[in-house]
């Protein structure tokens, strides 16, 4: 196998007739892989490493190597600097799974390291609708599929499934945009039936991300819900937010417009880890001393929470915020849904190998006995004594704080539909 890779069918895979020699090569590949496999087991569970040597312990087996995951979706280090995830693993809606291995000509050491790719994609609606009761609106745009931010917890990682992808390092690199966002949410918002209620803004993914430097496509959006009077909550983890205050302090001005800034952690190791490709805790708040100075409500998320890795954090990023001028605050408990779980833990084996087995099993604690309950109500918060504790500690230093407040209710009072250019105005405009 020349590219040191091999595929391997996976779920549904079509059934086609082949012969004895690439039969009898899978075979062999699957074979080589399983003691790849057997081996990385071993020294997940504290056994030897195989030249003798004593592997570290890093928790109780079956916490390193999440059940069907390939050793050979992980990716080196050199070929992943500066991103999240660890591994590659194919989209769970794939046929087959293509992993690496040592083929004997030493020519992993030749692949290239990831680059981020942008694919423009045209769109026929920009606005998406939920019903979900726990979330507190009802429509968002989402310029951006896929993060170079790179966070690790991201819950919206396993949306790259949909395109043939893998929720690891593609989500990350491969990224898509949709250049023509603005027009297509013009066209939404003049529909004579259309009824204004706040979008929201950084839900899936975050709308200021690197790649949005070039395509200014959030800018763009911004400007038609200016020219519209339409609400918009913005959540964000980017200092490039700060850009757009000539468009977003006149709107806060007419109560159309508010913005938080999640800040995880203030080690900039531990974020850097996390989220490799977002602003630095510092300029978060930094972010969040300029927008309150510019008059634009700003609050604060302190999402994720991850138990026994940041929430210890969470009275120090409440006082900070304050300090910058937030408003509000907010929290969630760490979510993972689907290839969530997975790549989280072996992030969190790879990063953190004495703390993995606490951090997971307090998670569990607080999810039923599972890694993840996605149940109403309780999904963002979670459930049990830790869960308790936790909220109980955000109320009680939001509080103190003053940022326990309903939020800045915002406005769709100034709602209006724009008149094109040479078209006559009504008796009553």
């Amino acid at each position: 196998m020349g590219a040191a890779e091999a595929s391997l069918t996976a779920g549904r895979a079509p059934k086609r007739a082949r012969s004895s020699t690439v039969l009898g090569r899978l075979e062999a590949d699957r074979a080589a892989m399983a003691r790849a496999q057997a081996d990385a087991a071993r020294v997940a569970a504290g056994a030897d490493a195989g030249d003798g040597s004593p592997a570290p312990a890093t928790g109780a087996p079956g916490i390193v190597a999440p059940a069907g995951a390939l050793v050979g979706a992980q990716v080196e280090a050199p070929r992943r600097r500066g991103r999240g995830a660890v591994s590659n693993a194919a989209g769970r809606f794939e046929p087959a799974a293509r992993v690496r291995f040592d083929d004997g000509w030493q020519s992993l050491e030749d692949l290239p390291p990831f680059k981020t790719e942008v694919t423009e994609e045209r769109a026929r609606a920009v606005i998406t609708r939920n019903q979900s009761p726990d979330i507190g609106f009802d429509r968002s745009i989402n310029p951006y599929r896929g993060c170079e931010h790179g966070c690790v917890y991201c819950f919206a990682r396993p949306t790259h499934a949909y395109h043939g992808l893998s929720a690891g390092l593609d989500f990350e690199t491969k990224l898509f945009v949709k250049p023509d966002a603005p027009e297509l949410l013009a066209r939404e918002l003049s529909h004579p039936g259309y009824q204004p209620r706040v979008i929201a803004m950084g839900t899936n993914t975050d709308p200021y991300q690197p790649i949005e430097r070039q395509y200014q496509v959030t800018r763009r959006i911004l400007e038609v819900l200016r020219d519209f009077g339409h609400p918009v909550a913005i959540v964000t983890k980017s200092a490039l937010v700060a850009r757009d205050i000539d468009i977003l302090a006149p709107m806060a001005e007419k109560g159309l417009v508010k913005v938080a800034v999640s800040i995880t952690t203030l080690d900039p190791h531990l974020s850097r880890l996390m989220e490799p490709r977002a602003a630095s805790p510092q300029r978060r708040l930094g972010t969040l001393q300029r927008l309150s100075e510019a008059g634009i409500p700003a609050a604060v998320m302190t999402a994720p929470l991850i138990p026994a890795l940041n929430d210890m954090e969470l009275v120090r990023i409440l006082d900070a915020a304050k300090a910058a001028g937030a408003r509000e605050a907010g929290y969630v408990l760490l979510r993972l849904p689907l290839e969530v779980a997975d790549l989280f833990r072996e992030w969190l084996v790879t990063h953190f190998p004495d703390k993995a087995r606490h951090v997971l099993a307090l998670l569990q604690q607080m999810r039923g006995g599972k890694d993840y309950d996605s149940a109403y109500g309780s999904r963002m918060r979670g459930e049990g004594p830790y869960a308790w504790t936790l909220g109980r500690r955000f109320e009680i230093v939001a509080r103190r704080l003053g940022l326990d407040g309903r939020g800045v209710k915002l406005s769709t009072a100034h709602f209006r539909h724009p008149k094109p250019i040479g078209e006559q105005l009504s008796l009553f405009d």
